[in-house]
């Protein structure tokens, strides 16, 4: 008997998982309405972001063709990913206010279906957003990127490619060979504070250079040590010398001490991944920028559920000042969220939090929003 039961309590359960007629009117609105605001939002965003670049775009001699389809084909996803949180809370809100206005919500927990059961088709359409999104994020959109990125490059600002200093530089270069500036200008290749260390197989220190700055010659394809200060350590005997300029034998470009910020966007998730162990075995101080990029990128469509749970309690109730009240308490708190979340990566970038905990800290807490207003919702 008890056999005969469980069979039918995981029959009534798969049962209670098929597609419905209302959960295909309710994937339709959410996914319609989803797609139908972002379409508006990314309208506007393009119009203004068009305005904006107008100017440099007809001084620079910008082709339409490459207007078109090297940038704002590429800018759409990339916005489009950016803000896709946003724009699913904004949908969810939307039209469950009005289904609520409509006595619909009221119509279909009286008809026996419960207030956890009208969240599966919700949370399936939230699957395919979150999906949708991850693929974009971490393997479409670092092409497109790399795209837009170069447009710009060329037609919007061809005269700065953002170079700016680069503070607290540790590398390993190759083989028991480090490297330390204290800071670098990539653009005109000069680095404070230098210091070259070189160890045995066994990791003792073998040598020591060190220099008041250093500069690489592009003609001959060299750095040359200013001021510089040699410790060689040879068993127990320790020889010193100093000068005024060397030759060293760095191997490596001022490009590897120059990374663009804008390069963590252009990775797709296994280059991401690479990279971040190549930093790692560097002890790089640039490794909390990406290790940011790399979890938020797991971070955002796990927030598609979360803002989902949320828009859903807070707008299946009917209330008195209709859809607007909703709207306006749902715009605040999704703002509230992305707000929160650079909060988080700064003090992740400038202090010690983790980069992991800092992507994580506000799914965590609007996750415990969610389960409160969940339960506060009318069932």
């Amino acid at each position: 008997m008890e056999r005969l039961n469980g069979k039918k309590t995981f029959g009534a359960f798969i049962d209670s998982l098929k597609i419905k007629i209302i959960d295909k009117y309710i994937i339709r609105k959410f996914l319609g309405t989803f797609f139908f605001s972002l379409a508006l939002i990314l309208t506007i965003a393009v119009v203004f972001d068009f305005a904006e670049k107008i100017d440099n775009f007809m001084e620079r001699h910008a082709p339409v063709y490459e207007i078109i389809f090297s940038y704002y084909f590429n800018f759409i996803p990339y916005f489009a990913t950016l803000f896709a949180p946003l724009f699913v809370f904004i949908a969810v809100i939307f039209f469950t206010s009005k289904m609520a206005v409509n006595t619909e919500i009221i119509a279909i927990l009286n008809s026996g279906m419960s207030f956890k059961r009208m969240m599966y088709p919700y949370f399936l359409s939230a699957v395919v957003i979150a999906i949708f999104t991850f693929l974009l994020t971490n393997f479409v959109i670092p092409k497109a990127n790399l795209k837009r990125l170069d447009f710009e490059d060329t037609y919007y600002h061809p005269s700065s490619k953002k170079n700016v200093t680069v503070e607290s530089i540790h590398r390993y270069v190759d083989k028991n060979t480090y490297v330390y500036m204290g800071s670098f200008n990539p653009l005109n290749r000069r680095g404070q504070n230098f210091t070259i260390e070189k160890f045995s197989d066994s990791g003792r220190l073998e040598s020591k250079l060190s220099a008041s700055s250093v500069l690489y010659d592009t003609t001959l394809n060299k750095w040359s040590a200013l001021n510089y200060y040699i410790r060689e350590i040879n068993g127990d005997n320790e020889v010193f010398t100093k000068g005024k300029q060397i030759d060293t034998t760095l191997n490596v470009k001022p490009e590897s001490f120059a990374t663009d910020p804008g390069l963590v966007g252009t990775m797709t998730y296994r280059e991401l991944d690479d990279y971040i162990k190549l930093l790692q075995l560097q002890g790089s101080d640039e490794l909390k920028l990406f290790l940011i990029e790399k979890h938020r990128r797991f971070a955002n469509p796990f927030a598609v559920f979360i803002l989902t749970l949320i828009g859903v309690s807070l707008s299946s109730r009917k209330v008195r000042g209709g859809i607007g009240m909703n709207i306006g308490i749902g715009l605040i708190l999704s703002f509230s969220y992305i707000l929160f979340l650079q909060f988080a990566s700064q003090f992740s970038l400038k202090g010690n939090l983790s980069p992991m905990l800092a992507m994580w800290i506000p799914n965590i807490i609007y996750s415990v929003i969610a389960m409160v207003l969940y339960k506060l919702a009318p069932k």
